[in-house]
């Protein structure tokens, strides 16, 4: 079998899309089976923190040229003829945006989660046509649909008005590199970003759903209620800034917080284990999540982890975090000043947690994409 992988959206533009790509493709070149993995790049793209040139050179692993970007009208024609050239037996969209018609072969696309129909305000009103239409173009013209968690299949069964049947279910995982780090690599990530020892931590991006204005209120009243608790502990809120989103560093500097919360957009990638490793608690109050990467890394690196009770979020983290609702400052409030003063508590999350990411893996959800691509339909 020729298994095309649409890789043109490995790029610094597509973060989180570029990371799943990549992170899969990278999984399936690591299992031994006798099936080719095409990746479509455009050879005009700036990759950023994404090298394929690796796995192109990886057996049964081909690079594939096709200079359209993913937004070009000229796709819709250009990649069905490259996929018939390439005798694609089946072609994986990473995204909806996507060839609809005239694909030679079985398509294949993920929709990870449904975040422009349950939030519609954050897109203009143009945006919302685009993404309605082309998202229910997706669902309609695909053989099959992949998401990332039970929760965003529910979501997208019902909208689209689809058997659960038609679309799989391969959660992500946490990259290898995200365990435990040294305290030698935690103490030199602290003193690159100016970190005190203790710190609760965020990371992800500030828009709305992400909840990060009720994160900073919950974290006032921890430190108006509980100064014992909180002494010397910051707040770090790490991760891609919107600046179209600013409620969370409004808050901060109404209320004079920025001795006790620190923003930290442009943290590297490569310094994020040891950032996760070092935190006294992980807080994650999205509230609502296809899947919800940052948690399952934060365990993987034996954080303990607060977070939502909502969306995929429950799925994700089991038995091995606190979990609280994330419409409640207070309850929020609450989990912060319990965890920071229960170290009990956190060794304990900390034990499940690693426990608990140990469960994810990219060969497991490599595996069962395989098993999509080899039965689409």
């Amino acid at each position: 079998m020729r298994i095309g992988l649409d890789a043109r959206y490995t790029t610094d533009h597509f973060p989180g899309i570029g990371r799943y790509t990549l992170s899969l493709a990278e999984a399936l070149a690591e299992l031994e089976y006798n099936h080719t993995l095409v990746l479509i790049v455009d050879p005009r793209a700036q990759r950023g923190r994404y090298d394929l040139a690796a796995l192109g050179a990886l057996p049964r692993v081909e690079l594939a040229e096709a200079r359209v970007g993913p937004f070009s009208a000229a796709q819709h024609l250009a990649l069905p003829v490259l996929a018939r050239r390439l005798r694609l037996d089946v072609l994986h969209s990473p995204y909806y945006i996507k060839p609809y018609l005239g694909l030679p072969c079985p398509s294949v696309v993920t929709i990870y989660d449904l975040i422009g129909w349950r939030f519609p305000r954050a897109l203009s009103r143009r945006g919302r046509l685009f993404y309605r239409l082309s998202m229910a173009l997706a669902a309609r013209t695909a053989t099959r649909l992949i998401t990332i968690s039970e929760s965003a299949r529910a979501d997208i069964a019902h909208v689209y008005r689809l058997s659960p049947e038609r679309i799989a279910v391969t959660p992500l995982a946490a990259s290898r590199r995200f365990r435990p780090q040294a305290p030698e690599a935690v103490a030199a990530v602290r003193q690159r970003y100016g970190l005190p020892e203790r710190y609760v931590l965020y990371v992800g991006s500030n828009k709305p759903h992400k909840n990060l204005e009720r994160l900073v209120r919950a974290w006032r009243e921890v430190l108006d209620e509980a100064p014992e608790v909180s002494a010397g502990v910051i707040l770090v809120i790490a991760g891609h800034e919107d600046p179209r989103y600013g409620d969370a560093r409004r808050f901060v500097a109404e209320c004079q917080l920025e001795a006790r919360v620190r923003f930290a957009p442009n943290v590297a990638e490569a310094d994020l284990p040891a950032l996760y490793s070092g935190a006294t608690v992980f807080a994650f109050p999205s509230y609502y999540e296809g899947f919800g990467l940052p948690p399952l890394e934060a365990m993987a690196c034996g954080a303990p982890v607060l977070c939502a009770y909502a969306s995929s979020l429950p799925e994700v983290v089991g038995d091995a975090a606190l979990t609280v609702d994330p419409f409640n400052v207070h309850e929020l409030a609450e989990g912060l000043a319990r965890l920071l003063s229960n170290p009990v508590l956190r060794r304990v999350l900390s034990e499940r947690g690693r426990r608990r990411a140990s469960l994810f893996s990219w060969r497991r959800t490599a595996l069962e994409t395989l098993r999509v691509y080899e039965g689409p339909g």
